[in-house]
C-alpha cells in the first residue's frame, strides 16, 4: 500500500518565487485517497523537462499494476458517498473548487508555463477558462433529471439519469490543466469519481488540480491522478471498475484506447487530431482573415489540435494575404514565456522542435530552431513562426497534423472546388470561413464535414460549446449541455398501479 503525504506539492511562496529556469519539484507526483503517494517502486522513474531551458524539472515514476488497483478502488469509495449526494451539494462543492482556482490562478498559470513552454497570457487565460467550466457543471449539477411517461391504464414509466461510476480521463500536454478540468467536471457534476492520467510531459498542475478538489471538500478519492505513460494508461483503460473512458490525443493511441475498451464494453469519448481548413474569400475583409489565420496557427506554439492549419485563399487576393500575414508573423515576439510581452513560448520536446517539415514548399518565413538571447533559453525548444506557400494538397505539411507553428497556405478558384479539398482528409475536427457574404458562409459550413465550425472567426471558444469531432478526429462531444449525455446513463422504471395483465 503506499504512503499518502498530505503535504501540496509545491507551496505559495516556492511557486512565487520561480521564474524560467528556476523551479525544481520534488516528490511524488501521483495523487489518491486525498494525498500525493509515494511510489513503490522508482526504479523507471523517467525526465521531465522545462520546455524553455531544457533542463530536467522533475522525476515522474509511472504507476503499476498495484498502484492503479489502489487508485481505482480509492475512486469506487469516494463514488459511492458522492453519488448519493443531491445535484445542489455537489454543485456547491464544485462552486468552491471554481473559486480556489480563482483565488490561485496565477500560481497555477505559472506552473503550467514552467511545465508546458506557453506563453503566460495563454495560461492565465486557460486557468479562468477552467474555473468558468467547473462552474458551469456546478450549475447544470442541479437540473439532472428524468421524465415522468404516462402509459395507458394504471401504468406509468419515469427515468432516471444516473452516474456511470469510475470515469478515467487521459488527457495531453497541450492544455494539461484545461483538458484535466474539461473532463472531471461533468463527470463530477453527475455524480462519478474520474481517475486522471496527464500526459508523462506534462504531469504538475492535475496534481495542483486534486488538491484544489480535496480542499473545496469533495470525498477523498473523488478525483485521483495517476502518472505514467502508455502501459499505465493501458491498466487503468483494463480494469474492470473502470467505467468509462475519455481520451484527448493521437489518432493512433486513440484506437488502442478504443480497442482496449471495448474488450469491457466501456463507452468512450475520444477527442483525436485534426489539420482543419481555414477557407479565405476574396470578398472577405483582410485584415479579420489575417487575424483569424494567425490565431488559427500560433496559438499554443501552434500545438492546437483545431488548428486551421491548412488555409485555403481565393486566388484573386493571395498576394496581399501573404504578404499579411508574413509580415504579422514576423514581427510574433517568441522568447520567454514567463514574461508579458511574450506570445509565443517553446515547443514541448526536442523531438518536437526537430520535426520534418515539407521540403516542396517554400518557406515564406520561419521555420527554423531560434535561440532567445537570454542564456538561461539557449537549451529551449523554441521555433520561429512558420508560413508555407506552394503547397499541395498531397504535400505531408498539408496532409499530417504537424503540431507547431506551421501555417500552409493553399490557392483556390470556387467555391465548390475548395468544399471538396476542405473534405478530403481523413479529419473533421474543425473548420473557417471568412467571407462577407453570409449566405454562402452559411452553405459552406452546412457541407463542411467538421465537428466545429467557424464564420469569421476562429478558435473563439466557450464552455457553453460542445466540441468533438467527426471522422477519425473523435466520437462523443465534450463541454456544452450535451457532455452530459456522456458521462451519465439513463434508467427506466415502469411502474403499475393496478392489476397485471397476463397472458397466463
Amino acid at each position: 500500500m503506499a504512503q499518502l503525504l498530505r503535504t501540496p506539492l509545491l507551496s505559495p511562496a516556492v511557486i512565487q518565487g520561480a521564474s524560467t529556469g528556476t523551479l525544481e519539484v520534488k516528490g511524488p507526483l501521483s495523487f489518491w485517497g486525498g494525498g500525493r503517494a509515494n511510489p513503490l517502486d522508482t526504479k523507471h522513474a523517467e525526465p521531465v523537462y522545462e520546455p524553455a531551458t531544457g533542463r530536467v524539472l522533475c522525476e515522474l515514476v509511472p504507476c503499476g499494476p498495484e498502484e492503479v488497483d489502489q487508485a481505482v478502488k480509492s475512486a469506487h469509495a469516494a463514488y459511492l458517498k458522492w453519488s448519493k449526494m443531491s445535484g445542489m451539494e455537489r454543485a456547491h462543492v464544485m462552486l468552491e473548487a471554481a473559486r480556489l482556482i480563482r483565488e490561485r490562478k496565477d500560481e497555477i498559470a505559472k506552473v503550467e508555463v514552467i511545465n508546458n513552454g506557453k506563453s503566460i497570457i495563454e495560461a492565465t487565460g486557460n486557468v479562468q477558462g477552467a474555473a468558468q467550466c467547473i462552474e458551469y457543471f456546478a450549475g447544470l449539477a442541479g437540473t439532472l433529471a428524468g421524465q415522468h411517461i404516462q402509459l395507458s391504464g394504471n401504468a406509468f414509466a419515469y427515468t432516471r439519469r444516473e452516474p456511470l461510476g469510475v470515469c478515467l480521463g487521459i488527457g495531453a500536454w497541450n492544455f494539461p490543466f484545461t483538458i484535466a478540468v474539461m473532463k472531471s467536471a461533468p463527470a463530477l457534476a453527475c455524480g462519478n469519481a474520474m481517475i486522471y492520467k496527464p500526459s508523462p510531459m506534462t504531469p504538475l498542475t492535475t496534481v495542483m488540480l486534486a488538491e484544489i478538489y480535496t480542499q473545496a471538500g469533495v470525498p477523498e478519492g473523488l478525483f485521483n491522478v495517476v502518472q505514467g505513460g502508455a502501459e499505465t494508461g493501458s491498466l487503468l483503460c483494463h480494469h474492470p471498475m473502470v467505467a468509462k473512458v475519455s481520451f484527448t490525443g493521437s489518432v493512433p493511441t486513440g484506437k488502442k484506447v478504443m480497442e482496449i475498451s471495448a474488450k469491457g464494453v466501456k463507452p468512450v469519448t475520444l477527442e483525436l487530431g485534426g489539420k482543419s481548413p481555414l477557407i479565405i474569400f476574396k470578398d472577405s475583409e483582410l485584415e479579420n482573415a489575417v487575424k483569424g489565420a494567425l490565431m488559427g496557427n500560433f496559438l499554443t506554439q501552434g500545438e492546437v489540435c483545431c488548428n486551421g492549419t491548412r488555409v485555403f485563399v481565393q486566388r484573386e487576393i493571395m498576394p496581399q494575404f501573404l504578404e499579411e500575414v508574413v509580415k504579422r508573423a514576423k514581427t510574433i515576439t517568441v522568447g520567454d514565456p514567463m514574461q508579458i510581452a511574450t506570445r509565443m513560448g517553446a515547443l514541448i520536446s526536442r523531438p518536437h522542435l526537430e520535426r520534418f517539415i515539407e521540403t516542396g514548399a517554400r518557406v515564406l518565413c520561419g521555420g527554423e530552431p531560434f535561440v532567445p538571447n537570454d542564456p538561461n533559453l539557449k537549451g529551449g525548444y523554441f521555433m520561429s513562426p512558420c508560413v508555407l506557400d506552394n503547397c499541395r494538397d498531397d504535400m505531408t505539411c498539408v496532409k499530417e497534423e504537424i503540431f507547431g507553428p506551421v501555417m500552409s497556405v493553399l490557392p483556390f478558384d470556387t467555391e465548390e472546388e475548395v468544399i471538396e479539398r476542405a473534405n478530403n482528409t481523413t479529419f473533421g475536427l474543425a473548420a473557417g470561413v471568412f467571407t462577407r457574404d453570409i449566405a454562402r458562409a452559411h452553405r459552406v459550413v452546412e457541407n463542411l464535414q467538421a465537428g466545429t465550425c467557424f464564420i469569421n472567426n476562429y478558435n473563439k471558444t466557450s464552455v457553453e460549446l460542445p466540441f468533438g469531432g467527426y471522422k477519425m478526429s473523435g466520437i462523443g462531444r465534450e463541454n456544452g449541455q450535451v457532455a452530459v449525455e456522456y458521462y451519465s446513463q439513463l434508467k427506466t422504471v415502469v411502474v403499475e398501479k393496478g392489476d397485471v395483465e397476463s397472458l397466463f
